[in-house]
């Protein structure tokens, strides 16, 4: 019998369209802080900012994962990329046309963010049927999926912060606009409207809440992922501190702008791109448990440190590299528990809810960080939280539920309520 050909569209249509959709999140990332500083002055307001845009990451992933099962992954993420075009259009619009006062910007940055994170589930979900059309190991298929995320950060960023600085924030708002066109566009022409995961989605009929229920009762009782999501909860707040308000403060005062800014972010997000494409080539061999507490040791403390210690910005740039060189690997290896050990039906609302509780303290981060900074200024806040980071990501030495995380071997191996979780 002879094999089924290889089909690349599918795949090639989710990683350009993802690449696309984060290109111009990137451009958002950097535009925003800065012009709300510019407007204000202040870091408080900044990290307020900074909270209104992470608060819709929490509740749309944590509600929007019922709907992306209950509508179809690819018309999900069409519909969260139209949605997210429109809603960013309309800051530069206002702004040009009846004026844009701070409450109103607040409210679409966080309407802009609402339906994004579904968007991306969407995606993700889709990413094993796409693999296997293309005959691609699912490993580095997730491996050339993140990789698209850290080459949005090389490309974007480092764009946003010359468009910045050449024409201003709101305009590069414009352009964040229409990559999200253009990402609902690609995937509309690439993914086939039949794809969809092989499993039959037998608790369709059971209601939004009990289906949203039972993405939290599978999340409740599986330990691995459980640990995941509590550490990830902790280093997203940390994070937040860091691409919310310290890390446009000190490039603002001290490392030269809005350039150094994108320079900076395009630098981790250079690194991570190529950490990424190492792990789809090599992580299949690697110890899982090791190699996700060494990279997130790497990636997480070292640029609070950097930051705090303001060397020259050369210095700076090389250390912010190899921090996300760290970083490439470590949502894939997230990635890859995750798909092993989510049955294929319920793939949005798990993520859903694992997404949501991963970010659920980045809106606290953002507002905590811009309140430190003006209370004990940037240095002591980066140093503080660069510590705890690093104390933080040594935990899964300790055993317990991080022992699972190495590959399964058998069926047996995986967990009982994998096929079976109650609706």
């Amino acid at each position: 019998m002879t094999a089924a050909p290889r089909r690349w569209g599918p795949l090639l249509g989710l990683l350009i369209g993802h690449t696309v959709s984060l290109t111009g999140n990137m451009l958002t990332y950097i535009a925003l802080p800065l012009y709300v500083l510019a407007e204000t002055g202040s870091p408080a307001a900044t990290g307020l900012t900074g909270a209104f845009a992470a608060a819709p990451v929490v509740l749309g992933g944590a509600l929007g994962g019922v709907v992306v099962d209950r509508i179809g992954y690819r018309r999900a993420s069409v519909v969260a990329d139209l949605v997210s075009c429109a809603t960013v259009a309309a800051i530069p619009l206002l702004d040009a046309t009846v004026g844009l006062p701070f409450w109103a910007l607040l409210a679409l940055v966080f309407a802009s963010g609402l339906l994004d994170t579904p968007g991306q589930t969407a995606r993700t979900a889709l990413l094993p049927e796409a693999a296997t059309a293309a005959r691609v190991p699912i490993e580095r298929a997730i491996g050339w999926f993140e990789a698209t995320e850290r080459g949005s950060r090389l490309l974007g960023a480092p764009v946003a912060g010359l468009l910045v600085a050449a024409v201003g924030a709101l305009p590069v708002l414009a352009v964040d606009a229409a990559t999200f066109a253009v990402s609902a566009l690609v995937v509309m022409l690439l993914v086939p409207r039949a794809m969809r995961p092989a499993e039959p989605a037998s608790e369709e009929s059971g209601g939004y809440w009990r289906n949203f229920a039972a993405g939290v009762r599978f999340l409740v009782r599986e330990p691995l992922l459980r640990a995941v999501v509590l550490l990830v909860l902790i280093t997203n707040c940390f994070d937040a501190t860091k691409s919310s308000v310290l890390l446009p403060v000190v490039a603002d005062r001290e490392l030269g702008g809005a350039t150094a800014f994108g320079l900076l972010v395009g630098a981790m997000g250079g690194g991570a791109l190529v950490g990424s494409l190492l792990f789809s080539a090599v992580g299949h061999r690697l110890p899982r448990r090791a190699t996700f507490v060494t990279t997130f040791a790497v990636a997480g403390g070292p640029p609070f440190w950097a930051l705090a210690a303001a060397p020259p910005l050369p210095v700076v740039v090389a250390i912010f590299a190899v921090s996300g060189l760290a970083a490439g690997a470590i949502n894939p290896l997230i990635g890859a528990v995750k798909l092993e050990r989510v049955p294929a039906h319920m793939r949005a609302r798990v993520y859903g809810v694992v997404g949501a509780g991963c970010w659920a303290a980045m809106p606290l981060g953002a507002l905590g960080a811009g309140l430190a900074t003006d209370r004990f200024g940037p240095t002591a806040t980066l140093v503080t939280i660069g510590t705890a980071y690093v104390l933080v990501v040594l935990t899964p030495l300790l055993g317990g539920p991080w022992r699972r995380m190495g590959r399964p071997t058998t069926v047996t191996e995986r967990p009982a309520d994998l096929a079976s979780t109650p609706g």
